[in-house]
């Protein structure tokens, strides 16, 4: 009987940790249609490097191309944990839209991705969601402030000016700024991202934003000569956003460090935590790492 009693709890913590290491996958939805980027190429890329982390299961919705019927367009975002967007093109619908904004307001997940946080100037709530943004017409006086980064705290530059920018594709350094996020815990605190675009003068209300990532916009390379966000966190109501400027590419999705901040950024936002461990090949300070 002593023996007995023993086992029993044993045989149910090893029955537990099973089922735990037996959890099913997150489910994901990667949203895509229309982009000034080459969306059928990245699209299948993202698709492959979550589900590469373990966890998640990935679905796609194409929206209608550019000038077609919108409206029969109504993915249920109710259904994943995150919804990354790899889109920058024409309005959802009124319902679509509203939809999303209750599916992030009520605690889902969503990732901006590269060129996502284009789209949408004229959707209030969307800005709110990616913090900030570039192009299509915005500017400081509409969208709200630049964000930089000096002097180890995020600042806001609302004079006037257009916002967002880029110059030639070319490997540039990421800092990190907050190493006690989740997603950027365990990862070296400077590395070399491959060639890409350096997104800067991105602006917007910026509310609720972390800055966790900035790189260096070169003069040289017709940058500001500031420290811009890359990598970025902001909460929405009871959802979590990561906001990644990286990624233009094929060839730039193909480096271990935007592999490795999308994979954790995104089980971030479905969770509010990260089990994606830092890979061994992950870049250095002054060495790209790249998987063909």
């Amino acid at each position: 009987m002593h023996i007995r009693r023993i086992l029993i709890p044993a045989i149910a913590l090893f029955m537990l940790h099973s089922l735990a290491v037996a959890a099913p996958p997150l489910r994901a939805l990667i949203v895509d249609g229309q982009n000034n980027h080459a969306w059928k190429e990245t699209t299948p890329v993202l698709k492959r490097l979550l589900e590469q982390s373990g966890r998640f299961t990935v679905e796609v919705a194409t929206a209608p191309a550019k000038g077609q019927d919108m409206s029969g367009f109504q993915p249920d975002f109710s259904k994943y944990a995150v919804v990354v967007s790899n889109y920058n093109g024409e309005p959802w619908s009124a319902q679509t839209q509203a939809a999303f904004e209750q599916y992030v307001k009520n605690g889902g997940g969503f990732v901006s991705y590269h060129a996502a946080d284009n789209s949408f100037p004229q959707w209030k709530e969307y800005s709110l969601m990616t913090a900030v943004g570039g192009w299509e017409n915005r500017t400081t006086e509409k969208f709200g402030p630049r964000v930089r980064y000096k002097d180890g705290k995020v600042v806001l530059d609302s004079s006037p000016a257009r916002c967002g920018n880029h110059g030639a594709r070319l490997p540039f350094q990421v800092v990190m700024r907050d190493a006690k996020n989740p997603i950027a815990k365990g990862l070296p605190p400077e590395w070399t991202h491959a060639a890409d675009e350096l997104y800067d003068s991105l602006c917007g209300p910026a509310e609720s934003l972390t800055v966790l990532g900035t790189a260096h916009s070169e003069p040289s390379n017709h940058g500001t000569g500031e420290e811009e966000p890359m990598l970025m966190t902001i909460r929405y109501g009871k959802g979590r956003v990561f906001h990644t400027t990286l990624g233009h590419d094929v060839a730039a999705m193909q480096c271990v460090g935007f592999i490795t901040t999308l994979q954790r950024g995104a089980e971030w936002a479905a969770t509010g935590k990260v089990t994606v461990k830092v890979p061994k090949d992950f870049p250095t300070a002054t060495s790209a790492s790249v998987r063909k």
